[in-house]
């Protein structure tokens, strides 16, 4: 499964879009217009789908705009497929593009292959609001520079992290991070993710939100 943003200005490709993701179990956000997009809400997804020609700011606009907030893959949905535009598309951040019209049978296929390669890669690096997760060495930076998490720290970041956008108890980021058959308890998450915030708010960063009062999610 995986949260996937679609924009494009024709509501019936939208739909099919949505119906065809589904179909995989994705979770699939809609958009008409690049302007009804929450930049702040683009970490949390896992993949863009982007039509090029759309009235006002068009999808090469928005991809420029947005390349460096996201790491996600975004692909082009695009009548246009000239050399020239491809290339170009392709300059601004894009990984690929699907000709319209399309059929769902290969907007899945294409999705689903990157999806894929996308997990893969992360295997090994994760770049998530403005930070930098060495998943081999277990470590996290800012612009080069290392943050002083303890393990645990680094282990809660990373689980929300690798889960953003989705909410967790502190049972569950206990139970993640420390195992089921670890002797503790699940208050000390709250104290870590205090200790976490301190240390991330030295670079302005805030990607750790309480929800309810009793749970926390990666924005």
């Amino acid at each position: 499964m995986a949260n996937i943003l679609a924009v494009d200005d024709e509501p019936d490709i939208l739909a099919l879009i949505k119906r065809a993701l589904e179909k995989d179990s994705h979770l699939v956000t809609t958009a008409v217009s690049p302007d009804q997009i929450k930049l702040k809400t683009l970490n949390y997804f896992d993949l863009i789908l982007l039509d090029v020609m759309m009235p006002g700011m068009d999808g090469f606009a928005f991809c420029q705009k947005v390349r460096d907030l996201v790491d996600c893959p975004i692909l082009f949905l695009t009548a246009k497929t000239m050399e020239s535009d491809v290339m170009y598309g392709f300059g601004l951040g894009a990984d690929d593009y699907i000709k319209k019209p399309f059929s769902t049978g290969e907007l899945r296929a294409r999705v689903n292959a990157h999806l894929r390669r996308e997990k893969r890669e992360k295997r090994n690096a994760l770049h998530l609001s403005g930070l930098e997760f060495n998943l081999a060495a277990k470590e996290v930076t800012v612009n080069g520079q290392k943050i002083p998490l303890t393990k645990i720290e680094y282990g809660i970041c990373e689980f929300l992290a690798k889960n953003h956008g989705q909410v967790f108890s502190k049972e569950q980021i206990y139970d993640a991070v420390c195992g089921y058959d670890a002797e503790g308890d699940s208050f000390t998450v709250a104290v870590h993710i205090k200790n976490i915030r301190a240390k991330l708010a030295v670079y302005q960063l805030a990607p750790i939100s309480t929800v309810w009062g009793i749970a926390y999610k990666w924005d």
